[in-house]
């Protein structure tokens, strides 16, 4: 057997069109062994470094970086570009992951929360995806970029995230923006990915340093609520499982409802954590099982693989042609983000320990994903101690305004400038 005949086991090889390199799809089991190694290689300099960890920065983050800077580098010089067969898998360990979330969104967890807070956690994103499109705007009229493109570079690629860039670049296509305008959402969505990551973390750890926060050790997580850890049991872990994949399913249905409401654009994932949180507490109010420790490993699991997917596949090469203007708004949105968690959303949320969590995930989401926000909530958890409702009603709650409301506003502010 020749290499050549060897390499179709691993992948696809497409050779080069003329001026160009050419191209090797590592098929899918072989790109989830690649992200495997992200996720060890990752936690292995995240345990090394004690300035990683003071700053909260998500393994994944760290390692997913360096594996997307080293294939660029094969491929600016010409060596070979390396693609991952991810796409199905990516969906599903999101989908997976945030049905899981919404597991844990159990209607006594809201009733504890209680209403005031969900009410600032609202006011909270919409005002952040209101002075995104604010300070991205002003900005485009400075450094005279196309206003559509300035919209992608706000609240479209920054509190949406790639996917509602994409959705909206074809929607302003239509209403007269530029070409590239997907394209230019595309790459604002995956460098905000990347910023909210690295902001999250440094900004938790100001707030809880300046203000000599500290956590609430009878705080814990479900699955320890009993004064130890549960060991995993085998059978339960399979039914849990089952159970996911059940509760995936049925997000469908609902997911189809909510993305046919007109002029708002919902991404799949919202569904699923619908579907988890009507589950829990269909389960709950039945008092049949509802496997909580499993579901959290589960949970821990398909977190870290979505993250290592999204990281590992990022094409940096891609980036540099926008990197000009569009680099000039995204660094005033990250400007804009870290003073509104340090001076808005940490006041809003209570000023205690909770708030400066929730201040760190408020960095993830505005800055590019939901994924994001609970990375960075993990990630400053993990460091600095458990918080229930930062990590159960935060993120999902949040995550779900802004899929309701930036869709709406982006519409209406288009409908002004086209």
């Amino acid at each position: 057997m020749n290499l050549e005949n060897a390499m179709k086991y691993f992948g696809t090889y497409t050779q080069a069109n003329s001026g160009g390199v050419g191209t090797f799809k590592f098929e899918y089991l072989t790109s989830l062994g690649f992200a495997a190694l992200v996720i060890i290689i990752g936690r292995f300099i995240v345990s090394k470094s004690k300035l990683l960890q003071k700053y909260a920065i998500p393994a994944p983050v760290v390692s997913g970086m360096i594996f997307s800077i080293i294939v660029a580098l094969i491929k600016t010089l010409g060596i070979i570009e390396i693609q991952f067969d991810v796409d199905i898998t990516k969906d599903l360990a999101q989908n997976i992951f945030f049905l899981t979330v919404g597991y844990g969104f159990s209607m006594s967890l809201i009733h504890h929360a209680g209403g005031k807070l969900m009410a600032r956690i609202a006011i909270g994103a919409c005002l952040i995806i209101t002075l995104q499109n604010i300070v991205g705007l002003a900005l485009a009229k400075v450094i005279n970029l196309d206003p559509f493109l300035a919209l992608q570079c706000s609240s479209a690629g920054m509190s949406g995230g790639v996917g509602t860039a994409a959705a909206m670049g074809e929607v302003f296509r239509g209403m007269g923006a530029p070409a590239n305008v997907s394209e230019v959402g595309i790459a604002a969505g995956t460098l905000g990915n990347v910023m909210g990551s690295l902001i999250g973390g440094p900004v938790a750890a100001y707030l809880i340093s300046r203000h000599n926060l500290k956590s609430d050790p009878n705080d814990k997580p479900e699955s320890q609520k009993d004064g130890f850890i549960q060991e995993l049991d085998e059978v339960k872990m399979v039914k849990a499982f089952a159970l996911a994949l059940l509760i995936g399913a049925l997000g469908m249905p609902i997911y189809f409802i909510l993305d046919n409401i007109p002029a708002i654009e919902m991404p799949k994932f919202i569904g699923c954590l619908f579907a988890g949180c009507i589950a829990r507490n269909f389960l709950e109010a039945r008092d049949m099982k509802t496997y909580v420790p499993e579901m959290s490993a589960i949970e821990s699991m398909f977190l870290e693989l979505y993250l290592a997917l999204v990281l590992m596949t990022i094409d940096i090469t891609k980036l540099v042609p926008v990197a000009g203007k569009m680099g000039i708004i995204l660094l005033g949105q990250a400007i804009l983000v870290t003073i509104f968690a340090i001076y808005v959303s940490y006041n809003l949320f209570g000023k205690d320990y909770g708030a400066a969590v929730m201040a760190s995930g408020n960095c993830g989401w505005a800055c590019g994903s939901g994924p994001n926000a609970v990375a960075n909530i993990k990630a400053c958890m993990d460091t600095y101690g458990y918080h229930h409702i930062a990590w159960v009603i935060y993120p999902s709650f949040a995550v779900l305004i802004d899929d309701i409301y930036n869709p709406i506003l982006l519409s209406v502010i288009a409908n002004f400038i086209k």
